[in-house]
């Protein structure tokens, strides 16, 4: 029977990184954090400026995205959450054609299957199906790519989780559900959601392992996700990941959070943010050091310059898009506007 792990996994108040992994691979999950990191704080900065739409903020899930999606092979299908707006970025997608998708651009669009991403899902867990549909229909094809998904506490909620990863159980999809316990549904704290003990509980319903991860800890996150991917790509179906940490931010650039957090906390939070806790890992260990760091910054940033400028050169879109492929005729009335 499956067992959910409760007690919270973490590895970066240790001094050995988990097995396999090359100074290379470090200074990568660096990068790609930095990448993720620098793309949110310019993100907000761009809709302050009124040049992108309103903007869900993901600052301090950098350890989540960066080091489940580590786990993958580029045979790997990802369904990103939109919290997960950017995790794209890991495979290359362009900086332009995120902050497009942000600016409700055509161009923001991508095939899926050009990436193995799927589109950023805006519905609270619908995506979740979606995730283990396509784990079963790979396992169905004696493939032997695994499904990653992303969501929020909140997503536990919803009948589209508990429907995909039962699916995907029975089935035994080479699936794995990772869910980003940043303790906030919007402005609903995760007392008021559900009466487990962690969410990770939740697997054991379904006959699956759930395991409890330190979401700040990166290496934590890589570990739990490799040992998952290792088991779906094995024909051991599915896990549900647990990483917990708490929201230093608000929800998102509409939001206000200071009517219901406690501002004591989130400044502790904040204190002990992820990039800064790995970069000093990393230092401390002699694998990193400050002018590399400063020089991964530095790159980040220049490619959100060179981002919003490509974003920003785009022709406006034609407006005739909105309904090419909704109707052959369209009715009057959506033209006479």
């Amino acid at each position: 029977m499956a067992q959910a792990v409760t007690e919270l996994r973490g590895v970066l108040d240790g001094s050995e990184p988990p097995a396999g992994l090359t100074h290379p691979d470090l200074l990568e999950l660096h990068r790609r954090m930095v990448l993720l990191r620098v793309f949110d704080e310019r993100s907000v900065v761009f809709q302050r400026q009124g040049r992108i739409g309103t903007y869900a903020i993901f600052w301090n899930h950098e350890a989540i995205q960066a080091g489940a999606t580590f786990a993958l092979q580029d045979r790997d299908w990802i369904f990103p959450s939109y919290r997960e707006s950017a995790i794209g970025l890991t495979r290359g997608l362009p900086v332009e054609t995120v902050l497009q998708w942000w600016r409700g651009h055509p161009s923001g669009w991508w095939s899926p299957d050009e990436w193995n991403l799927a589109s950023i899902c805006v519905p609270i867990g619908t995506h979740v199906p979606h995730a283990a549909g396509l784990a079963w229909g790979k396992k169905l094809r004696g493939e032997d790519t695994v499904a990653m998904a992303f969501f929020g506490d909140g997503a536990t909620s919803e009948g589209a989780f508990h429907e995909g990863v039962n699916f995907a159980a029975v089935m035994g999809a080479p699936a794995v559900f990772v869910c980003n316990n940043n303790q906030w549904a919007i402005s609903t704290p995760i007392e008021a959601q559900t009466r487990a003990e962690s969410l990770a509980d939740k697997a054991v319903g379904y006959g699956i392992p759930g395991v409890r991860v330190d979401g700040l800890d990166v290496l934590a996150v890589y570990e739990a996700a490799r040992d998952a991917v290792e088991r779906a790509r094995a024909g051991g179906g599915p896990t549900l990941i647990e990483a917990v940490h708490y929201r230093a931010a608000p929800h998102a650039t509409a939001d206000d959070p200071s009517a219901y957090v406690d501002p004591v906390r989130v400044e502790q939070e904040r204190a002990r943010e992820c990039v800064g806790r790995y970069e000093e890992f990393l230092m401390r260990t002699g694998v990193l050091n400050a002018e590399r760091a400063e020089q991964v910054r530095a790159e980040a940033e220049q490619a959100l310059r060179e981002g919003i400028a490509a974003a920003e050169a785009e022709p406006a879109p034609d407006v005739e898009l909105l309904f090419e492929h909704a109707y052959v005729d369209p009715p009057p009335s959506m033209r006479d506007g």
